[in-house]
Formats: C-alpha cells, sequence, structure tokens
C-alpha cells in the first residue's frame, strides 16, 4: 500500500527561545486519503502538540514518495532520487525522479542514510540533490493507533487458522 502525503502548513502563536510571542507558519506532513482526512489527522496530532489555538491555512498533495526516519536525526531532508530504467519499446534509457524525506542532522548524514536505505534496489539510482526540507514533522498513519476493539463474537484471524490447523 503506497502513502498519500499531505503538506498541512499550520499558523500558530509561538513563543521564541528569547520568551516572545511570535507568529509562525509552519509545514508539516501527514498520511491520508484524503483532503478532508488529512485536515483532520492534522488538527487531532497538533491538539497534543500546540497549546493554544492554530489554524490550518493549506493543504496541498506532497511529492514525498517514501520516508526514511531515522531516530538519531532531528531535521528532515528532501532527497531528488533519480532512478535510470530502460523502455523495452525503444531500447533508451530513461530517467524518472522521485522524492524522499530523509531524518538525520545534516545533508553529509541524510545522503549517506539514504544510500544504505536504497543499497538493495535492483535498479540503479541517482541522488543529484539534498536539500533540507522547511518540514516540520511527519505523522505517518499506523493502523495500530485506531485502537478498534474486536467485538465478542468475532475472533483475530491469528486465532482462527490455529484452530483449523489443529484439525487437519
Amino acid at each position: 500500500m503506497t502513502n498519500n502525503w499531505f503538506e498541512c502548513k499550520v499558523k500558530y502563536v509561538k513563543i521564541d527561545e528569547n520568551g516572545k510571542e511570535k507568529k509562525v507558519t509552519e509545514p508539516y506532513l501527514v498520511d491520508a486519503v484524503s483532503f478532508t482526512e488529512a485536515e483532520a489527522r492534522i488538527h487531532t496530532e497538533l491538539e497534543k502538540m500546540i497549546h493554544s489555538d492554530f489554524i490550518v491555512t493549506n493543504i496541498s498533495k506532497s511529492n514525498v514518495s517514501e520516508l526514511f526516519p531515522n531516530e538519531n536525526g532531528d531535521r528532515w531532508f528532501k532527497a531528488k532520487t533519480s532512478f535510470v530504467t530502460v523502455d523495452e519499446e525503444s531500447g533508451k534509457e530513461k530517467k524518472s525522479n522521485n522524492y524522499m524525506l530523509v531524518e538525520a542532522n545534516n545533508v553529509k548524514d541524510a545522503y549517506e542514510y539514504l544510500t544504505e536505505g536504497l543499497s538493495d534496489m535492483i535498479v540503479p539510482f541517482e541522488i543529484p540533490s539534498v536539500t533540507e526540507s522547511p518540514i516540520m514533522d511527519v505523522f505517518p498513519f499506523f493502523k495500530d493507533v485506531l485502537n478498534e476493539e474486536i467485538p465478542e463474537n468475532l475472533k483475530p484471524i491469528a486465532e482462527v487458522e490455529t484452530v483449523s490447523s489443529d484439525f487437519e
């Protein structure tokens, strides 16, 4: 399943390192199936982090295709990756560009971490650019977060498979 990333710009009053209030607009990345869900998710996520009023000023579809999180990183870097494929009809090489976000401390670490993450690719690739992204935080979708309880009359599939294999 592929992710649908939406960039949400949020405006709020932030207290800077000098203790002064400052209006800021910051971008966040949210995994959602629609603009409506993206707005709902960004509100849910930021209500936990921002303890004042905020407004979502813009939501746009992001061109990010993949994330490479790194618990040691403190910023997000946007990397342009070019994959080389061969057009079977014409026999010509064709480059297709993808944009990926890598969490790291600096450009060098981001490049190395991305290279390591893509090392098992069969298709040749290049990384023409890595730049620091303005993205403040990323909110991927996790099924576990839904906290859906299983009704009493139903069983998890793993239990059903275990029971049925006992009868074989």
